[in-house]
């Protein structure tokens, strides 16, 4: 029989890796142990978080640089010894006779070597100064954390290596059965962070629903309408809690399966007064023009203010992506602008930590629509004051990094 403790795992990151698939996704899309699953998400979650970091003590060890299947054995066995404590021997072992029964007993050898022989202490030790080895250290994008540096000074450390504080759940009733677990108290009303939670029939009978403390810091910051578009809204949460204070909401969603997770998001939370359509919000329909009273544009970015929660950002997203995501947050914009009343709302959000992909969206789109005007935000939730809108932050923020702004159609 396969040793669980790596082959689950392996199998997720290899999908990951290999495939180039999302993380959530490889999870959901792998038969797992049932009875293992919390420990193999753990280490599917902690070998990414940590990539760039085993990376460097592979290559400590193996100037060669082993193939893939062999480096995704070495970084869960890593993590299992190096953030779980699990012992050197029973690591080893694990790591072998994975090697043996993927039928690569070739290498066998050199896992047994490579995880007997490996110490810490000499690793971090050849760690480079500076930025370079704090960005090895907390496996960070050197180019995101010298955007983070050049914009956040000293605090970008402590905002790149900020972790998750748990799991953030907003509750629609029952919230009484669920606060005898361990929790933290957030600003938001029935809405708390658990160290761990398990899913159960609570779930789904709607009586709450998994959404992160920024989404919910953004949807705070909606104030009460008739009608509201969110035009990117997949997979639905800000739709349905922001169908809570709107009379209407309309949730558009440019992929037929994700439109699919909006509808089945509001039927399991009884927010009937939401109705998803299929629309590229890019491209212009004058059926709607002039007909919110507000919209809510929470744009596509790199993700960076979520990399607590989605790990696998750090090794997709690249430099070079963010002049394509400009031109997408510029396009979606300017489109449905044109689709808030005179008097109505137009709010910009995003899950960047990046003035590139915040208050200078909003700079350049003012200065292309003079009828439109910011407004002050206030939100509980701690955040720094930009020149147009409010940056949530991870490490002050429960992990979350959000930007929300708002502007007013003169």
């Amino acid at each position: 029989m396969l040793s669980n403790p790596v082959y689950d795992p392996f199998l997720i990151l290899t999908k990951i890796y290999s495939d180039g698939a999302h993380v959530k996704q490889a999870i959901a899309d792998t038969y797992i142990e049932e009875q293992y699953r919390a420990r193999t998400v753990k280490i599917v979650y902690g070998v990414l978080e940590n990539d760039g970091y085993f990376e460097f003590c592979i290559r400590h060890y193996a100037p060669k640089a082993p193939k893939l299947v062999v480096r995704t054995i070495l970084k869960i066995s890593l993590y299992m010894l190096l953030y779980m404590e699990k012992k050197r021997y029973m690591v080893t072992d694990c790591a072998v006779t994975l090697c043996k029964k993927l039928g690569k007993s070739g290498v066998s050898g050199f896992v047994n070597a490579f995880l007997r022989r490996f110490d810490k202490v000499a690793v971090d030790g050849a760690l480079p100064a500076g930025d370079q080895g704090v960005c090895i250290r907390i496996s960070y994008p050197e180019y995101a954390y010298a955007k983070l540096k050049k914009e956040y000074g000293d605090r970008a450390e402590r905002i790149a290596s900020a972790k998750s504080a748990g799991v953030c759940v907003r509750f629609e009733r029952e919230a009484e059965n669920y606060l005898h677990k361990p929790h933290r108290e957030t600003p938001f009303e029935n809405t708390y962070v658990f160290e761990n939670f398990v899913r159960d029939e609570g779930f789904d009978k709607g009586a709450y629903t998994f959404q992160s403390v920024g989404s919910i810091a953004i949807c705070e910051a909606v104030a009460p309408c008739e009608n509201l578009l969110d035009c990117c809204a997949a997979p639905g949460g800000k739709s349905v809690l922001l169908a809570k204070k709107c009379k209407c909401v309309t949730a558009f969603e440019l992929h037929e399966h994700r439109v699919e997770l909006i509808r089945q998001y509001k039927e399991r939370m009884g927010a009937h007064n939401v109705t998803e359509l299929q629309k590229d919000s890019s491209v212009f329909d004058p059926d709607y023009e002039e007909k919110f009273d507000a919209v809510l544009c929470d744009a596509p970015c790199s993700g960076f203010g979520t990399i607590s929660e989605n790990p696998d950002i750090k090794l997709f997203r690249k430099a070079e992506d963010f002049a394509g995501l400009a031109k997408a947050q510029a396009d979606i914009l300017n489109t449905v602008c044109r689709y808030v009343k005179k008097g109505g709302a137009l709010y910009y959000s995003t899950c960047s930590l990046f003035e590139s992909e915040n208050d200078f969206v909003v700079s350049k789109f003012l200065k292309a629509h003079k009828e439109f005007a910011t407004e002050p935000l206030e939100s509980p939730l701690a955040h720094d004051k930009k020149r147009f809108g409010l940056q949530f932050l991870p490490d002050t923020a429960y992990g979350a990094g959000f930007y929300v702004c708002k502007m007013v159609k003169q």
